[in-house]
């Protein structure tokens, strides 16, 4: 009997050894993996980097600031913007007109100049916006922002034309045509909302015809467009009003934000919703590009020069870590429809509300306004990074890319809207603290990568990695931050490798890396020949 019951103990002890091992293998095999395969010798063709063509500033005065100039020079350097994008070049603390005792015009651009000649001290471009009304011009009192911006027509349309054509005719002498024709003219902002525009739709179209009429009779290649529209709003009928009465075109503008509930909400008392559709925003763009094929003028270039997670600089989204990997999966679901993206903005310092009080409210920026990294600064940081050859790749949430001195970089992301619904506003949600989940293995193979020795350095952005604000909540949200604070949370989301190694790439085994992925990280590899 001692013997068998020896046995019986054997055998149940093999048996429930055997079901622990088959739930292992079950539970192994259960985790989910991503597969990315390339092919380092298969190009897919030149990058296109309508990503970081352009980038949004609140308005010009703002920079004038000494903090302002730092932080574009900065994110310039960093990000790679090319154009920068801002309103208000024509508002009265621009101080550009005004008109003496018996109504004659009196232009004055020291202002401009002082912004302009900073722009081409850091390498960049102006994408000149035509607003808002000077006092002076204007018909009207109406204004919009805590720094009164005048939405009125002009009471003179010959008036303004001739504003317009002699700011042309200024940065002409003051730049040389050849660098001016490199500019864009954009024809006022989202006239088709009562806020920015006091004015209906026809009263636009004549601005726009003056507008554009006057800067051609400086140079016929200079670029002007628009309308500039909320909402990918009034593209078809723009095409045909210019082509109806033969008036220059040279690009389509216009924006689209990915959240629901209007649009004109400096404060986000309303409250906002990130959409659940999974092609919010880049649906528009791509049904922009359809609309200009199909119309009189196919060959319009197409510029969304604001676009952003939310239209408001008071939504916590713009904070979070999650901002970082929707603003990814938004361009590349864009592909090749426009020929930039402008992201509003790249700083908190921003003042359409007026000043504000806290270091993190949700404010549009890429920086804070003490200059503290956001991770969406890292996604334009890691895009910039990227090769000028792109790599075959069926993976959609994923850049590879290669360059001429045979260096690879990989960057791949999740992204996954974790938005409860309707029912929850953003700024309940995206202030909390929201820790990531699993979302399994990340693999990346890169065949026919050529032998030899090579540094392997991996970036991350997400949930605690390179994620201020999450740092910000550790320190219990002070109102104000002292010196020391601004410094630990920099130092803590600086930006640094997580991890560095030297490998060794033989024969044909080419290049593979599993990860750990979770909700919302974003993972920048970059593999350097040594």
């Amino acid at each position: 009997m001692k013997r068998n019951g020896i046995l019986l103990m054997l055998l149940f002890s093999i048996v429930v050894e055997t079901v622990v091992a088959q739930k292992i293998k079950e539970s192994k095999s259960a985790i989910p993996e991503r597969i990315i395969n390339i092919d380092f010798n298969k190009a897919a063709g030149k990058l296109n980097t309508m990503f970081n063509e352009c980038v949004g500033a609140g308005r010009a005065n703002e920079g004038l600031r000494a903090d302002w100039q730092q932080q574009l020079a900065y994110v310039r350097k960093e990000c790679g913007f090319r154009y920068i994008r801002m309103h208000g070049l024509l508002t009265d603390d621009m101080a550009v007109y005004t008109e003496d005792s018996k109504g004659k015009p009196v232009y004055n651009y020291m202002y401009i100049d002082v912004l302009f000649d900073f722009l081409q001290s850091i390498g960049m471009k102006p994408f000149v916006e035509l607003g808002f009304m000077p006092s002076a011009l204007a018909s009207g009192s109406k204004t919009i922002f805590w720094w009164r911006g005048n939405v009125t027509p002009p009471k003179d349309y010959e008036k303004w034309a001739a504003l317009v054509k002699d700011l042309t005719r200024h940065f002409t002498e003051r730049y040389g045509a050849e660098e001016v024709k490199t500019w864009y003219f954009e024809v006022w902002n989202e006239p088709n909302l009562d806020g920015f525009w006091a004015g209906t739709q026809e009263e636009y179209f004549k601005l726009y015809t003056y507008s554009a009429r006057a800067i051609k009779s400086v140079n016929t290649s200079y670029r002007v467009g628009g309308p500039g529209t909320a909402g990918a709003a009034w593209e078809p009928e723009m095409i045909e009003y210019c082509d109806k009465h033969q008036v220059p075109v040279d690009f389509i503008s216009t924006h689209a934000y990915g959240v629901k509930q209007g649009y004109l909400d400096e404060f986000g008392h309303s409250g906002t919703v990130l959409d659940k559709n999974p092609m919010s925003i880049s649906g528009d763009v791509l049904q922009s590009r359809e609309e200009i094929n199909g119309s009189a003028m196919p060959h319009l270039e197409l510029h969304y020069t604001e676009w952003s997670a939310s239209y408001t600089p008071a939504d916590p989204i713009h904070d979070s870590y999650h901002e970082a990997a929707y603003v990814l999966q938004k361009l590349k679901q864009v592909g090749n429809a426009a020929n930039s993206m402008s992201y509003w903005v790249f700083t908190d310092i921003f003042e359409e509300a007026g000043p504000r009080f806290t270091p993190f409210h949700g404010g549009f920026g890429m920086l804070n306004t003490q200059g503290i990294n956001k991770p969406v600064f890292y996604a334009y940081q890691f895009m910039n990074r990227l090769g000028n050859i792109e790599l075959v790749n069926n993976d959609s949430s994923s850049w590879i890319c290669r360059d001429w001195q045979g260096n690879i970089q990989v960057l791949a992301w999740d992204f996954t809207n974790t938005h409860p619904g309707d029912s929850v506003h953003n700024q309940q949600y995206y202030i909390r603290d929201l820790p990531s989940t699993s979302k399994g293995k990340l693999k990346i193979n890169i065949a026919n990568v050529p032998e030899g020795k090579y540094a392997l350095e991996i970036y991350k952005v997400g949930y605690r990695s390179n994620d201020a604000y999450s740092t910000y909540l550790s320190l219990g949200t002070p109102a104000q931050l002292t010196r020391q604070q601004v410094a630990q949370i920099k130092r803590q989301n600086d930006g640094s490798p997580l991890s560095r190694e030297i490998i060794t790439v033989q024969g044909k085994a080419g290049f593979g890396k599993e990860l750990d992925i979770r909700e919302n990280d974003v993972f920048f590899l970059n593999l350097v020949k040594l």
